[in-house]
C-alpha cells in the first residue's frame, strides 16, 4: 500500500511525521514542489520522500490538507482516481481568523468529494491539532483516539488500520461524511448515554 501526502504545511507534516516514526513509507508534495521540501524529508528520515502532487496523488491513499480555499487549486490535473482512497484531513475554515466557511447546508467531505470524482473519501485526521497529531498516540500510558467517517465501508477499514499502524486508536462514527464538529459532538452524547447505563 503506497501512501502520498498533499499539502506540507501543519497537518500535512504532522501526518508525515507520525508515519515517519512508525518506519512507514510516503511521499509528500506541496505546490511549491518537490525542491521545497528537501530539508523536511532530510529531518523526517529514509521512510518519507518529497515528490509533485502528481506523484503524491498516483498512491493507493492519498492523504490532504491544505487550506480550505486552495482545494480546488491542489486537486486540480491530477491523475485519474479509479476508486483510491482520497483522505479528507480539512476543515471548512480559513485561518488566520479561523471563520466558518458557508457550505450552503452541506458538509464538507461532500464539497471535497465533488473535487475528486472516482475517488472514496474518508474524513479523518482533521479534529486534532498539529502538536497533537505528530505526538506519540501511546504517550503517558494510553491512546490517543481518532475518528473517521465515510460511505465506503472497505475504504474506512484501510484507514482505520493505517491509524493503527501509527499507534492510534480508530472509532468510526458510521454516519457518512460528518465534519468534525458533528464527529465529536456525538461521540460525546454516546460516552455519556453509555456512562448513565452503567451507572443503573
Amino acid at each position: 500500500m503506497s501512501i502520498g501526502i498533499i499539502g506540507s504545511g501543519a497537518i500535512g507534516t504532522a501526518f508525515a511525521r507520525t508515519l515517519a516514526r512508525a518506519g512507514v513509507e510516503a511521499t509528500i508534495s506541496n505546490s511549491r514542489g518537490p525542491e521545497s521540501l528537501k530539508e523536511l524529508v532530510r529531518e523526517l528520515g529514509p521512510s518519507i520522500k518529497a515528490g509533485t502532487r502528481e506523484e503524491a496523488a498516483r498512491a493507493d491513499i492519498v492523504f490532504v490538507a491544505v487550506n480550505w480555499t486552495k482545494l480546488p487549486a491542489a486537486l486540480t490535473g491530477l491523475p485519474e482516481w479509479s476508486g483510491r482512497i482520497l483522505i479528507d484531513a480539512n476543515n471548512p475554515i480559513e485561518a488566520p481568523l479561523f471563520k466558518p466557511v458557508d457550505l450552503k447546508g452541506r458538509v464538507s467531505s461532500e464539497v471535497v468529494a465533488d473535487l475528486v470524482p472516482g475517488a472514496r473519501v474518508v474524513k479523518a485526521f482533521n479534529h486534532l491539532r498539529a502538536e497533537v497529531l505528530a505526538g506519540d498516540p501511546r504517550s503517558d500510558g494510553g491512546q490517543r483516539v481518532l475518528f473517521y467517517s465515510g460511505n465506503d465501508s472497505a475504504a474506512k477499514a484501510e484507514v482505520a488500520a493505517l491509524i493503527a499502524q501509527r499507534g492510534g486508536l480508530a472509532i468510526d462514527c458510521a454516519e457518512p461524511a460528518l465534519d468534525y464538529v458533528e464527529h465529536v459532538t456525538k461521540t460525546h452524547r454516546k460516552l455519556a448515554n453509555s456512562k448513565r447505563t452503567m451507572r443503573r
